[in-house]
């Protein structure tokens, strides 16, 4: 049961409108034609009633995902950064390295549960991802592993009920 101070934040959240979000793969391997976990974030924004205003796919390379961030932080009004790939532990999994060390504040509860619903899809190989969250410069930023089905777990049950009230809190 949530408490009545948020819904009201929700509520409020909701009258602001479509939220503008940047979504980012990171992939050595994806291209624009099978990024499917790119185009299923994509495709549940828009079903959402939201507004991608960016997207791109980026090497897993820290200095290009480092770059990248910011970019999307001087170049668009996204309120929410959504990176999919990169999140585990193979020698070139570097995006939780990249945007955990550029997080002001963290969002332990997001890794937590996306892990703990992986859990109950994937059994104990949940413990692998690196899932991460927080805030960076006025703006909620999400970094989820690149499957397609884990894609759905975190889109499904985790940013899309709340993101509205996400893209409020940071831009109060």
């Amino acid at each position: 049961m949530t408490s009545p101070s948020t819904e009201q934040h929700r509520a409020i959240a909701h009258r602001q409108g479509p939220v503008h979000v940047a979504v980012v793969t990171v992939s050595d391997t994806r291209t624009r034609e099978n990024d499917t976990g790119g185009d299923l974030i994509q495709q549940r924004l828009i079903d959402a009633g939201h507004v991608v205003v960016f997207r791109e796919i980026v090497r897993d390379e820290p200095e290009r995902i480092d770059a990248l961030l910011e970019r999307i932080v001087v170049e668009t009004d996204a309120r929410l950064i959504l990176f999919t790939g990169g999140t585990g532990i193979a020698p070139r999994d570097t995006t939780f390295d990249v945007i955990s060390r550029r997080l002001e504040k963290t969002m332990p509860g997001f890794g937590e549960l996306f892990r703990m619903l992986s859990f109950k899809e994937v059994g104990a190989a949940a413990m692998l991802s690196r899932a991460t969250a927080g805030t960076y410069r006025g703006r909620v930023v999400c970094s989820m592993p690149g499957s397609p089905n884990a894609v759905q777990v975190a889109m499904d049950n985790l940013i899309l009920p709340e993101i509205e009230h996400l893209a409020w809190e940071v831009a109060r």
